[in-house]
């Protein structure tokens, strides 16, 4: 795991030593487009390498916050985009391959309807589930403003408080990433419970279906001839 990650801030210092800001754009948009480029090592590193280390005032890190939030909006909608064209109708034709269902979907539509802003909010400040949320709300077709609104105030927050903690750790911006590594490890098993229940009421629901008696309407009679 710390190979692929010095492989990732090889890449970053990289990015950020050729184009600057826009590398943090281009990493986080990265990110939020469901490919698992951590932020807990970009918006660090950036707060350190495009900040800190330009002996920049920490006002520079509202900067970072900007373009890290950006970025997370151009990819997110990347992300909701593919699943609002192509989610639905994919999910309608093979979703039962893979224990989904129209019920899904439609409970879908209602919980985004009810809980979407909020939801779209508060996974922006949580890893892992962050880089994922967009795609289920693309296929819940949640209202595009809010959704633009709701995830660049979340990633704002995200990316602003990561910068700063690398603006202050400095050189030692890594170990913010050490600190926070732990985290991933309970956050993935509470999904995999998530999952595992999921497919377990689905197993369920199908076999409760497969056991049901076939009722049959016998025919109407047939009328005499008059």
């Amino acid at each position: 795991m710390e190979f692929i990650e010095a492989q990732i801030v090889a890449f970053l210092q990289s990015l950020f030593d050729a184009v600057g800001w826009t590398g943090v754009v281009i990493a986080m948009a990265i990110e939020s487009a469901c490919v698992p480029l951590p932020s807990e090592v970009t918006m660090p590193l950036s707060g350190w390498m495009l900040v800190k280390n330009k002996d920049l005032p920490v006002v520079y890190t509202l900067m970072a916050g900007f373009y890290g939030a950006l970025g997370n909006v151009i990819g997110s909608l990347m992300a909701y985009w593919a699943g609002a064209a192509g989610g639905r109708p994919f999910i309608l034709k093979y979703g039962r391959y893979i224990l989904v269902s129209k019920h899904d979907l439609d409970l879908a539509d209602r919980w985004f309807a009810r809980y979407g802003d909020p939801a779209i909010f508060f996974s922006r400040l949580l890893p892992v589930v962050r880089t994922f949320i967009s795609f289920p709300a693309g296929i819940a077709r949640m209202n595009v403003p809010k959704f633009v609104l709701y995830s660049f105030l979340g990633s704002f927050l995200w990316s602003l408080g990561l910068a700063y903690a690398g603006y202050v750790a400095g050189e030692h911006w890594e170990e913010i990433r050490r600190w926070m590594r732990p985290f991933d490890i309970p956050i993935g098993i509470g999904l995999l419970v998530l999952i595992g229940l999921f497919v377990y009421r689905h197993l369920k629901a199908n076999r409760g279906r497969e056991l049901e008696p076939t009722v049959t309407t016998p025919d109407p009679p047939i009328p005499p001839n008059p």
